[in-house]
């Protein structure tokens, strides 16, 4: 007997399953945000260097704000003030000749920055001066978050499967939210780093947890259901960060307010059951009898609550111990469940590398950066809604394949775009973030189809693992725009084309049950 049949008896999509989706809906709002809270928090705003130290001079005193300007800092080609470089000494001479400045000796900033404060009242980039040389500190910020997510998603992706999806998911709320109410009042730049990442390692169980949880309690028709709406709580809260950064544009407040929703997520976990499927493979039957017949009462179908038997639900898992403790070991230890290993994991790496290396780079089209994060939210509306027609019509590996390779075909024709075609450029970069995002959409719900029941939870949170490797990779590829403009852009491309590739090898899950035991792998799949 599969547990399929059970969800079929007791209705696999009732009012008890729209209330897991909407639990987890509302508790994965505040995710994006945190994913995207570095092109906000770490922005750098229009500098330049701190000349006050030149207010000796009697002459250069008694200047004006924009004389001083004139006189101590270098103009660029672009005919910007230079960010990093200042006059070691006053040009007078400058005020009647601007064009004269060749040999004239500049030094680097030797007294701090001053800071444009029109967009961002403040970010951690201007308290703590993480600009020119210190540039890349402001790109580790990313980084150490995500790094902080990619082991928090093996510590919960093994947790969950060993104590339960439920409480699991308690603890990720509330460490989560604790940590990053914490990072908000940060002394030190060393301080912020480390809360970061702990902020990045707690929250993870979230996605993990809330995604498996919706998948384990629906039948095989509304699984791909569930898999859109999951991705569209990410969609939603990419959609309203913008605005909440528009009108927040202090970085320590901006967290504070993208993290309250935790608090409402702790509040409604009360209401949130385990998985029956979890508590059935670990012989928890009674439990799973309990949980089985609650959703039962809530879908009205009370008429089967009779055969909801502990003997009856003994029957489903048959072929494997149900007292052994599995492990991510179990995942490499048999032929086939090696292979499914290492193809999702290349697959979650390089489709996470293309997502965020889009989603990170809202600066480098030169359109507002609110508008553009917004854009590139509002796109994956249309991009998610298409996966749901087409994960019946042409199958989850098709989907997915096709959706990388159409991200890397926008990636390359970026490349060849002039630089001055800005609105042309943002456009291309939007259309690949909607196939990016699209394929990011597929990748959860058709990695959750591909494990089975006992390891499911330690797959996704591997694949979670490798995506978080990816992501924390995105904002050091932006790096390499200073060995050439187009080498970010060039290495996004590259590996779109990869995981394309890779999708290319998976097995196709639609209209198939759920696989329960590693043996299922190895025998039918």
């Amino acid at each position: 007997m599969r547990f399929e049949n059970v969800l079929t008896d007791i209705n696999g999509f009732g009012r008890f399953q729209i209330m897991i989706i909407a639990i987890n809906f509302l508790g994965r709002f505040t995710l994006p945000c945190h994913f995207m809270l570095n092109n906000f928090v770490a922005a750098v705003p229009a500098h330049h260097c701190d000349t006050s130290s030149l207010d000796d001079d009697v002459v250069f005193m008694n200047l004006s704000q924009k004389q001083k300007l004139i006189v101590s800092i270098p103009v660029q080609q672009d005919g910007s003030l230079s960010s990093c470089q200042m006059f070691t000494e006053p040009q007078y001479h400058l005020l009647f000749n601007s064009s004269n400045i060749a040999d004239v000796p500049t030094t680097l900033c030797n007294n701090g920055w001053v800071y444009d404060n029109a967009t961002f009242s403040s970010t951690i980039t201007s308290e703590w001066d993480l600009v020119c040389h210190r540039r890349g500190k402001n790109k580790a910020t990313a980084t150490i978050f995500f790094v902080g997510v990619m082991f928090g998603a093996m510590c919960f992706g093994s947790l969950s499967d060993r104590f339960g999806r439920r409480i699991m998911l308690l603890v990720s709320n509330v460490s989560g939210l604790l940590f990053a109410i914490a990072s908000a009042f940060s002394t030190t730049y060393e301080m912020f780093a480390v809360l970061r990442f702990f902020t990045g390692f707690c929250i993870t169980g979230i996605v993990i947890v809330s995604t498996v949880l919706s998948v384990e309690w629906v039948d095989i028709e509304h699984r791909k259901m569930v898999g859109v709406i999951d991705s569209l709580s990410w969609t939603f809260g990419n959609a309203i960060f913008p605005a909440i950064a528009y009108f927040v544009t202090d970085w320590r407040r901006l967290i504070v307010y993208v993290s309250s929703p935790l608090i409402l997520s702790i509040i409604i976990w009360r209401w949130m059951p385990e998985s029956a499927r979890w508590l059935i493979t670990n012989g928890k039957l009674e439990q799973a009898q309990t949980y089985l017949k609650k959703c039962a009462e809530m879908n009205r179908t009370e008429d089967f609550i009779q055969t909801l038997k502990t003997e009856t639900l003994s029957t489903i898992v048959v072929t494997e111990k149900r007292d052994r403790t599995y492990s991510y070991f179990d995942l490499i230890r048999t032929p086939k469940m090696r292979k499914l290993a290492l193809r999702t994991g290349l697959l979650w790496l390089f489709i996470a590398t293309t997502f965020y290396g889009i989603s990170f780079n809202i600066t480098g089209f030169g359109l507002n950066i609110y508008l553009t994060q917004f854009t590139y939210a509002l796109i994956e509306l249309p991009a998610k809604v298409s996966v749901y027609y087409l994960l019946d019509k042409i199958g989850r590996r098709s989907t997915e394949m096709g959706s990388l390779l159409l991200a890397g075909l926008c990636l390359g024709v970026n490349i060849v775009i002039p630089k001055d075609m800005s609105v042309a450029r943002t456009v291309v970069a939007v259309v690949g973030k909607g196939f990016s995002s699209a394929s990011f959409g597929t990748v959860v719900l058709y990695s959750s189809e591909l494990y089975p029941t006992v390891v499911r939870q330690n797959g996704m949170g591997y694949n979670s693992f490798m995506a978080r490797f990816g992501v924390a990779m995105a904002p050091l590829i932006l790096l390499l725009d200073g060995v050439w403009k187009e080498l970010p852009q060039v290495v996004l491309c590259f590996t779109a084309v990869l995981g394309g590739m890779v999708a290319r090898t998976l097995s196709e899950t639609r209209n198939r049950c759920l696989p329960e035991t590693i043996e299922d792998i190895e025998q039918n799949w």
